[in-house]
């Protein structure tokens, strides 16, 4: 099993989310960088480098992602891009 970087949310993860956040919850979960990382922390949030550590992660996960693109993949709404071309998982 792949080794994902969980328990590790630099600033620009903790941003990020912070920013995206409603793209998978109705309202707000966090509004500091300490509660965004406590909450990605209770809810093993994992960040990937690329978009195929994150297929590989809903693959060992047992989601049925065989037929999406990568782009398909990126629009779903667990999936968080972070400019530096890493990604955030967020299991809702």
């Amino acid at each position: 099993m792949e080794e994902y970087n969980m328990y590790e949310y630099d600033d620009e993860v903790l941003d990020t989310f912070l920013k995206k956040q409603t793209q998978l919850f109705s309202e707000e979960v966090a509004d500091t960088p300490e509660a965004a990382e406590e909450f990605l922390e209770d809810c093993m949030a994992v960040v990937c480098k690329n978009i195929k550590e994150v297929r590989d992660y809903f693959d060992e996960a047992g989601s049925d992602i065989s037929g999406m693109s990568d782009d398909e993949l990126m629009d779903q709404s667990e999936v968080f891009a972070i400019e530096d071309g890493r990604f955030l998982v967020v299991e809702g």
